[in-house]
């Protein structure tokens, strides 16, 4: 899967936890970018996440996600 198709598969997950349809998804976006990106929207997004790719994320991976460009990553590596 193409990195285009995992952010247009990913904006409406992001759009639907954060509740923000204007939410515009980059590489460089973090949990410092996001209003109401606290630690329990940040586990709705993975499991949500999970869900929309059929993927399990271990531990060592979401230590490593710093910023979407580092989720879309290892989604792909997952794919």
């Amino acid at each position: 899967m193409e990195k285009e198709e995992i952010v247009n598969k990913l904006t409406p997950v992001f759009r639907k936890v954060f509740a923000d349809n204007s939410l515009v998804i980059t590489e460089e976006l973090s949990a410092l970018d996001v209003e109401n990106w606290d630690s329990l929207s940040h586990m709705l997004l993975i499991a949500e996440v999970e869900n929309e790719f059929a993927i399990k994320f271990k531990l060592k991976d979401l230590n490593k996600m710093a910023n979407v460009g580092d989720m879309i990553a290892i989604i792909s590596s997952k794919l």
